[in-house]
Formats: structure tokens, sequence, C-alpha cells
């Protein structure tokens, strides 16, 4: 949290009396400090100021940054959604708790790309200490990680989980969460297939001279296949779209078009559960479209898709804040090791920033609450979040007839059961 250009360890070193150098590279490089067991204090920590169990939700995102220098760990020539294009940089992926008490990151996990995997980069995993053993996993396996590590402990509460497309277009990793009777709200891309109504299914009558009866379920013949969510939304009528404020913008409100549409979800080529798809539309003269999926319960009430879609923004923020204000991508070491002690490191700091927010009497983002909420309760440091008027969804409406839903209900709503 020093004023310098960069805050990896040799300035912070020297900017400070007595500082040592060379301390301060065993202590994060080759210091045996279990950071894990770190995080999990911080966790608690996390919850005990920030936690709330009506507006907890779990944000999973990457956390990308450029990186030079082919010796540290993971670097590599990679697409990093920073830069928007393909460059040197280092991948992981990051969960943030968000709440009407505000947003702080709360894990991470190193990836790797995939010519780190290679038999040509085992000398590298050895200079990096990484163990021989070790196994990295796909970006969503890696998310799922985080998700399963948190939900299990059981300390941080939250209902909801958010990411974007890589989350929203595994398969898996949808039946996972519905599985531990969480509730998704997951961007996906617009060739995902889906069915406006569930088709028929049965099972072939046994064919051929043995009389084998099929082994599965199967569509029925004459059902419609399934479409993609984009046809879906070319055909919705104007009526179906509403004006809704997405969030709080630095240069004033986001406000979109929405539309909500009930669906059937596609797995194994078969129908799966019902889900929402909820379409968000620019206003502007590009009209560019993004598409969600969501596993609540059908009766949902629209502002609460409104709140869900407008929760991507405290990952970013806190993602930025790591990196632009506490220096998370100025580590200049090489192994695995020094790179999760200074990612752990920088967590901390941001949690403390924080709550020093909070007691000062800041109101950051993250510090709103739903309509119908009771406020949350005021921590040790004194803090509470400011009210908001109600949010709100009006037919073709304008901008201040509308009023920014960040956080969900407080009354655990059908939306949060796992689906059927």
């Amino acid at each position: 949290m020093l004023p310098l250009e960069r805050t990896s360890l040799e300035p912070m070193a020297e900017a400070l009396v007595g500082g040592k150098v060379q301390a301060r590279q065993q202590c994060s490089s080759s210091g045996v400090w279990d950071d894990d067991a770190v995080l999990a204090k911080q966790q608690e920590l996390v919850a005990a100021t920030r936690g709330d169990a009506a507006t907890g939700v779990l944000i999973v995102a990457g956390g990308d940054f450029p990186k030079q220098g082919t010796p540290a760990v993971g670097v590599a020539r990679q697409y990093g959604g920073p830069l928007g294009r393909v460059a040197h940089g280092q991948a992981s992926v990051v969960a943030c708790y968000a709440s009407a008490r505000g947003y702080t990151l709360v894990d991470r996990r190193l990836s790797l790309p995939e010519d780190w995997l290679s038999a040509a980069y085992r000398e590298r995993w050895a200079r990096g200490g990484i163990p021989a053993a070790t196994v990295f996993p796909t970006r969503t396996a890696r998310a799922w990680g985080l998700l399963a590590t948190l939900h299990a402990r059981g300390v941080l509460p939250f209902r909801w989980v958010t990411g974007d497309e890589h989350c929203g277009n595994t398969p898996l990793l949808l039946e996972q969460l519905a599985a531990a009777g969480l509730a998704y709200f997951l961007a996906i891309p617009h060739n995902v297939r889906m069915w406006p109504d569930r088709p028929i299914t049965a099972v072939p009558a046994a064919t051929g001279r043995q009389g084998h009866p099929h082994p599965r379920v199967r569509r029925a013949p004459g059902a419609p296949g399934a479409r993609r969510v984009d046809a879906l939304a070319a055909q919705l009528p104007p009526r179906a779209w509403r004006v809704a404020q997405m969030q709080d913008g630095s240069k004033g409100p986001l406000v979109a078009a929405v539309a909500f549409v009930r669906a059937v979800a596609v797995r194994d080529g078969l129908p799966g559960p019902d889900v929402w798809v909820v379409f968000r539309r620019t206003r502007d003269t590009t009209r560019e479209r993004k598409v969600y999926v969501c596993n609540a319960a059908a009766d949902t009430a629209p502002a609460t898709l409104v709140w869900l879609r407008g929760l991507r923004w405290p990952s970013a923020q806190a993602s930025k804040e790591a990196k632009d204000a506490l220096g998370r991508d100025h580590d200049e070491g090489r192994g695995g090791r020094g790179g999760h002690h200074h990612t752990t490191l920088t967590l901390l700091a941001q949690h403390f920033l924080m709550r020093l927010r909070c007691r000062l009497g800041g109101a950051g983002p993250g510090t709103h609450h739903p309509p119908g909420a009771a406020s949350p309760a005021r921590d040790a440091s004194g803090a509470g979040p400011r009210r908001r008027r109600a949010a709100r969804l009006h037919p073709g409406g304008a901008a201040p007839q509308l009023r920014r839903c960040a956080l969900p209900p407080s009354a655990p709503p059908a939306a949060v059961t796992a689906p059927r």
C-alpha cells in the first residue's frame, strides 16, 4: 500500500527504514508459510465483516494480466482478458465475495497454459518449484475447485454464483452447482442451444432380429430440435423487452433493454433442467446483446434477474483495485510459491482497505441492498450501507423511472432452490 510506482519486493524494501531486500525475497519466494491456511483465516474475517446470508454472492472470473519473462511460472503467449488479444501474460481464476456490505477477493488458482503441460516444460516446473505430480485441470474445473472448497467450508454465506461464458458454457459445472444446491447466473455464448418448450422423449422400440432394446431415452420422432439462444431472442416481440438500470456507471446509470425467456436446457442431446434465459441488449446503435442462463425457479421476480445481471462489476472492480492500487501483477518472482504468496498478501491488503473505507464512512460499490431487504447489521467498524430506493422494471419507460437493484432480496425466495 506504499505510494510506489511498483510494489514488488525490492522497491518496497528500499522504501522502508531498515528494509532488507533479501529477507523479503526469501519470505515470499522460499518461505514455507502456508498461504492456503492464511486465506482460510482471511475468509473467516471476510465472513465476519462483509458476510451477509441474505445478499451474499460468489463471483468467479479470470484473473489474467500481462507479464513478461518466460521463466516465471505460467507465463506464455496466451489470450488475456485485460488486453483482449494474444500476448505474454499469466492467467488465473479468482473468486470474489460480494454482499450488501461490500466486496473483496477471497481465493485464487494459478493456471498453466497447454504448452506448460508438455514434457518440454518439465525443467521449468523444477525451477519454479511445481511438484511433479501436480495436475492442472481446465479453467472451469479450477473454478469448480474454488467454489466447492468455499461451499464445503461453509464460512462465507452465499446462495448465488455468477460468472463468465467459460463457466456458463460448461454443462458439467452447471450440474455440479445445481447438485450442490447453489443457484447460478452465468453468461453463455450465443450459439448455445435450448428448447423453448420441453420436447417429447421416449425409449425407441426394440429393433433387429435379436430385439435388443435401446439403452437410453431419445427425442421422439418429429419432436423439434433445440434452437440457438440468439434465434430465440430474434423472435421475441417488442413488448417482451423492458428497460432496466443494470448498475451505476462512472458516467451515470447504465441502462439496457432486458428480456426473460423460460426454456429447457440441453444435456447430452436430451432435455435437461428448466432454466431462465436472460437477454440484455444495449440501447445504442450497436444493440449489442448478451445472454445469461439461470437455474432459478419459474416464479422468480424479474427484478431478481436484473440485479443478478448487475453483479459482474464487483469482481472486475476488485481485480482492478488489486492490480492498479496494490500491485497484484507486480510480482517479479519466478516460482509458483512466491506468486501465490504475493497474491495472498494482495488479497489481505484489499480486504483491509475495504474495511477501512467502510469504517471511515466511504460508500464504495457493493454497499447497496435490494428492494424489500432489511438493511444489513452494522459491523464492528460501525459502518452501515446507505439506503437506495427499490429497483423497478418499466416496459419502454425512461431511466428516471428506474432504480438500481444491486443485490438479492433478504427473504429466501423460491428462486434460490436447486432446479427440479
